[in-house]
């Protein structure tokens, strides 16, 4: 073999550059990185609480980032997976539920979409291993009782691997649902000890049949901060989302105690959105704390009068300021031929999402739109009959409204809607919302 008389000079350079690159590592070094203050700021949250290990990915080596939040126009193309697709669904094993929720995360991306709002919180309840609240009872028909493996653990890892981002969707007052959902508390479920202890029993009202903490307790918003953080801090999760519920009604009989004890002379309602918008904040904050990439949106009522005036949250001050949240996605579940009884127009779907997108906002708060899948082959209830329910492709034009009107995104409600239903209409209104997907 002939002798290379090259190869001292090839390797005197490959040292030179090995020596380059450690001069430049340790001149970036210090200049000092972001991590440390991350790693800091990350145990400077809420309660300290047991961390899972994290599982492995389904396919090590070829697992797709979920999309980042950056703002542009249909980055945030999510579907909603609610207590509601739970009620029929099969968690008798680990595997038996891996492969359904495999196999609707499988339909979920070649729909186009890429993001799942997971329901981990229903009620006062887990789909999850927590140290805070009982296992749910939609898991083995009884609440607090462990089903032998970790559904969110399985949930999140699934979609990473498909490249789908996974959110945490959380009731944060309701305990529960109606009277019979769950029949009978865990004996282990914070409110269930609140009501035994005279001293705590008004922290929890029922309100017809359905069972809601008071949001005036200080001890409750920091239950519910910390059953935030445990999720944050134990799940590879790429945000939390807030639902519309937040004050269950309007009668003042509701927190009387709360307001006697903590009113300080505010107005009724005024008191009530201080009550919500400080667990607001609290959640934010929490959230950011862990991981500052980790997003907290809140999905209000499209009805932007009932959200103030009835739900008592706040969504304008959420939108104008912040350090409350990422984004807010109303639900804007009525079509565009939408009237009420007296023929006004004022929530047709193009008029309701302009004036959304006509609030004040800060740059730091996304706009998405929540769409009303259940409404195919249904209606909306409009005072005037129309047919674009029926026309097999309504979602498609209201993604193609969103995009050139300038919202950031859109999240359709719910799984079931759009990929169970044996209706054809159904078929054809996912295939014509996979194109407008696929189509930028």
């Amino acid at each position: 073999m002939r002798r290379n008389n090259k190869l001292p000079m090839i390797v005197l350079i490959l040292l030179a550059m090995l020596l380059l690159a450690g001069t430049l590592v340790a001149l970036v070094g210090s200049f000092g990185g972001s991590t440390g203050a991350a790693s800091s700021a990350a145990s400077s949250g809420a309660a300290s609480l047991p961390v899972v290990t994290p599982a492995p990915t389904a396919t090590p080596g070829a697992v797709t980032q979920p999309p980042e939040m950056t703002g542009e126009p249909d980055k945030y193309k999510a579907v909603w997976i609610s207590y509601l697709e739970y009620q029929n669904m099969d968690f008798s094993s680990e595997a038996a539920f891996t492969a359904e929720i495999t196999a609707m995360f499988d339909q979920i991306k070649a729909a186009g979409l890429n993001r799942v709002l997971l329901h981990v919180r229903p009620a006062g309840d887990a789909m999850y291993r927590s140290e805070v609240f009982p296992w749910s009872h939609f898991l083995t028909g009884t609440q607090g009782k462990d089903p032998g493996y970790d559904p969110l653990e399985i949930m999140v890892r699934e979609a990473h691997a498909r490249g789908l981002a996974a959110e945490a969707w959380v009731n944060p007052y309701r305990v529960r649902i109606g009277a019979n959902k769950p029949e009978t508390l865990a004996v282990s479920n914070p409110a269930a000890k609140y009501m035994q202890d005279e001293a705590t029993a008004d922290w929890v009202h029922e309100v017809d049949g359905g069972l809601w903490y008071d949001p005036a307790v200080p001890e409750v918003r920091q239950l519910i901060v910390d059953g935030v953080a445990e999720l944050c801090k134990n799940y590879d999760i790429d945000g939390v989302q807030f639902d519309d519920y937040f004050y269950p009604t309007t009668d003042p009989s509701f927190d009387a105690a709360a307001y006697e004890k903590y009113g300080e002379g505010k107005a009724l309602d005024e008191w009530r959105r201080s009550n919500v918008n400080q667990l607001v904040r609290a959640v934010y904050d929490t959230v950011k704390a862990v991981n500052p990439k980790m997003t907290f949106g809140i999905s209000p009522q499209g009805n932007a009068d009932n959200n103030f005036g009835q739900q008592y949250s706040d969504v304008g001050l959420w939108m104008r300021e912040p350090g409350f949240v990422d984004y807010v996605c109303p639900q804007i579940y009525w079509g565009f031929d939408y009237r009420t009884s007296s023929g006004s127009n004022k929530f047709a779907f193009d008029v309701c999402t302009k004036n959304w997108l006509d609030m004040p906002r800060d740059d730091s708060v996304a706009l998405y739109v929540g769409l009303g899948a259940y409404r195919i082959g249904e209606g909306d209830g409009s005072s005037q009959e129309s047919s674009e329910w029926q026309s097999g492709t309504n979602l498609a034009k209201m993604v193609k409204f969103l995009r050139e009107a300038g919202a950031d995104g859109y999240a359709v409600y719910r799984y079931d809607n759009l990929f169970r239903g044996p209706s054809q209409l159904i078929d054809a209104e996912r295939a014509a919302l996979t194109q407008a997907n696929n189509s930028i």
